[in-house]
């Protein structure tokens, strides 16, 4: 492959085109970076209270978050629909598919509700202790009230980062954060005169801030002067059914592709449990590393959306071309940097989450390992970001599930606890699995980004 024809472009033009997609993409990055500083400041703080309820923040979680990535994914379908639309000067229609996510968003938050209030029978299955059990379901249920804000939040900033503008999101998440240390503090330990509920105070701190986010996001939509003219709160009406079927059709494999991803690292934790818990620590750290770095060419991928979005919606087929070669140039670049520092100071990184000897030489070897796939997995995450804004996200779907589920995962099983292929290398034949699936994902996802690039463009 031509790799899209990477090494013709004129060297000014690529500048600046590597300029705007990095000028989207930092801004992705920080939100992304506040946001996920959230759970570090509820582990941190819960931590402090008590262990029991530092597990009742980590079990409910565990529940809710792949719920939350799931329903998140649907909702990003609004990115490419309305970058489309945007680049095709269309941007007052850009109404219809935020209204749509609007009635998704609701569907979901009902079910979210019901499903996190009433989760006793998964602590039964896994013979949770009764006390943990009851710090979770409260911890839950308190988030709950908050699920409903969080996803319409997430709604408009799809909406918004489909016209291109990501500074707003990144203030808004960093407000988000900043709230959520003070309310932390003053519901986890019961200053100023409110009730102290331990790790239960996460989950309505999380629920205020949810809030806080949602109403300050929708306040800019209302006030924002660049959509005084679409003005996309208002003409409601209910969207066609042949809309709200290519809506779902775009963002239901979105979801399903970003919960294998997540769920295969859990169920690899799962895997590992009976190792005991110096490997477990291990593998949590290598995970907890490389989940921070992987924000990066994330970032940079979702940018691509946008772009690639309007040049399609511009009719700009070549242009599009053109901006996924830059787009996968940034990743690469960040990929050499992530792996080379990663190679050098495994060691230096792993020391920095504990002083366990045992456990830092097992995460450096893991950590090594993680450092050799970070050009795959930036190759393959920039390619779905690309496919999206193709709108093209069933067969990367089912090309990331055969990667992950069919080839990476049943691989690390087979080199980390069998004995058929080599000795059973235990963690090590995990992330040597994650290696050879996340390069599988690459070269798929690679290969159809290549094939739909040049297909005639569709309405």
């Amino acid at each position: 492959m031509s790799l899209f024809f990477i090494y013709g472009a004129p060297a000014l033009k690529r500048i600046a085109e590597i300029k705007l997609i990095l000028s989207l993409g930092l801004p992705i990055a920080i939100a992304q970076l506040a946001q996920t500083s959230m759970g570090f400041v509820d582990t941190l703080m819960a931590g402090r209270y008590s262990p029991t309820d530092l597990a009742a923040v980590a079990l409910g979680s565990g529940i809710w978050l792949p719920l939350f990535i799931a329903s998140q994914g649907l909702l990003m379908a609004t990115t490419p629909l309305v970058a489309h639309l945007v680049g095709a000067g269309a941007a007052e229609q850009s109404r219809q598919p935020l209204h749509m996510g609007m009635i998704v968003a609701g569907i979901l938050s009902l079910l979210g509700i019901s499903f996190l209030q009433n989760c006793g029978f998964i602590f039964e299955l896994m013979s949770v202790e009764a006390e943990l059990a009851r710090l979770t379901q409260a911890y839950l249920a308190a988030i709950s009230w908050g699920f409903p804000a969080l996803l319409l939040f997430q709604l408009i900033r799809s909406y918004v980062e489909g016209f291109g503008k990501t500074r707003p999101v990144m203030k808004i998440s960093i407000l988000g954060l900043l709230c959520n240390i003070p309310l932390n503090y003053v519901l986890i330990y019961g200053e100023f005169g409110f009730p102290e509920l331990g790790g239960v105070g996460c989950g309505w701190a999380t629920a205020i801030v949810m809030w806080t986010m949602c109403l300050t996001a929708l306040l800019y939509l209302q006030k924002s002067p660049g959509f005084d003219s679409i003005k996309p709160l208002s003409q409601w009406r209910l969207p066609p059914l042949t809309q709200a079927k290519s809506y779902i059709r775009l963002g239901l494999p979105i979801g399903f592709a970003l919960l294998i991803e997540a769920s295969m690292f859990s169920v690899i934790a799962l895997l590992l449990a009976d190792l005991g818990e110096v490997i477990i620590s291990a593998h949590q750290i290598t995970i907890s590393f490389t989940s921070l770095i992987f924000m990066l060419p994330l970032s940079i991928a979702m940018a691509l959306t946008i772009r690639v979005g309007h040049q399609l919606g511009a009719g700009r087929p070549e242009a599009a071309r053109f901006s996924v070669s830059s787009g996968l140039l940034i990743t690469l670049g960040l990929a050499f940097v992530s792996s080379a520092s990663m190679a050098l100071f495994a060691q230096e990184i792993a020391s920095l989450y504990t002083r366990e000897t045992t456990i830092i030489e097992i995460a450096t070897v893991l950590i090594t390992v993680a450092a050799l796939f970070q050009f795959s997995d930036a190759i393959q995450i920039t390619c779905a970001g690309a496919l999206r804004g193709y709108k093209d996200t069933s067969i990367p779907l089912l090309l990331v599930f055969i990667a992950y589920w069919v080839v990476g995962l049943p691989t690390g099983y087979l080199l980390g606890k069998t004995n058929l292929l080599l000795p059973a290398m235990g963690p090590l034949g995990f992330w040597i699995g994650l290696l050879i699936g996340l390069t599988i994902g690459a070269i798929l996802l690679l290969s159809r980004l290549y094939w739909r690039s040049r297909q005639p463009l569709s309405p």
